[in-house]
């Protein structure tokens, strides 16, 4: 886990370089401060609903079992790189192993970079809409690919994978996987549930730091907290204030 959160996360522009063409445009990368920090971790907060463990069932087909597989996934805050991420690991799955997720500030986009089942890497980029993240990758030999994140409760979430041929009008289903929650879910605010200190999302460990004890909601905010905790209580109590 730590190795893929350290190790194959790149410079978006050498990443570009090894995707054989799929992205033909690279946009600049703005350089990193508090304040693009702050904004990309807005946006990505908005996936706090994700964090944690999931069980999962992929179907080639709705509503049936052909061809069917079980997987888990996990969803970690990366917060150890030069801009936040959020990691989305899986075990056992047939189309993805591993991606991250970021939200380039100069573009005002989210990017997914992709480590699928072949170890190939892709680039889908894309916003929210309708309350599903859109998320698209361009075209390679005349092919575009999408993956579409479905938040649909606090129990329930469904990642779909779709491709479209050059000329078609629809993207055609690949697979969608159906994620149960496993044993954890948010905080719901004002409801006196344990918060994350670093992010906001539901707390379901623990942390000290000068005899006081925080909750996190995962290994990734953890590692942000064990590294830099006044930072991070200074920026709970900003956070705080603003509310």
């Amino acid at each position: 886990m730590r190795q893929f959160k350290t190790g194959w996360r790149v410079g978006l522009v050498l990443l570009m370089a090894g995707l054989g063409g799929v992205v033909r445009a690279v946009d600049p990368v703005p350089s990193i401060n508090a304040s693009t920090t702050g904004a990309a971790r807005e946006q990505l907060a908005r996936l706090n609903p994700l964090i944690g463990g999931w069980r999962g069932v992929g179907q080639p087909l709705r509503g049936s079992n052909k061809g069917a597989w079980t997987e888990t996934a996990d969803w970690v805050w990366n917060l150890r790189g030069e801009s936040p991420a959020i990691d989305y690991v899986v075990t056992e799955g047939k189309l993805l192993k591993q991606a991250s997720l970021t939200w380039n500030v100069s573009a005002k986009r989210y990017e997914l970079i992709a480590v699928l089942s072949d170890e190939t890497k892709r680039l889908y980029t894309g916003d929210w809409e309708a309350g599903k993240l859109v998320l698209t990758a361009g075209e390679a030999g005349g092919v575009q690919q999408r993956v579409i994140v479905t938040p649909l409760n606090e129990k329930r979430t469904l990642v779909f994978f779709g491709e479209k041929a050059q000329g078609a009008d629809e993207f055609r289903r690949v697979a969608e996987v159906g994620y149960t929650r496993a044993g954890t879910r948010l905080a719901v605010e004002g409801a006196g549930e344990p918060v994350c200190i670093v992010t906001g999302g539901k707390g379901t460990s623990t942390v000290t730091y000068k005899g006081q004890t925080y909750y996190v909601c995962c290994s990734g905010c953890r590692d942000a907290f064990n590294d830099d905790p006044e930072g991070v209580l200074a920026e709970a109590a900003e956070r705080a204030k603003k509310k």
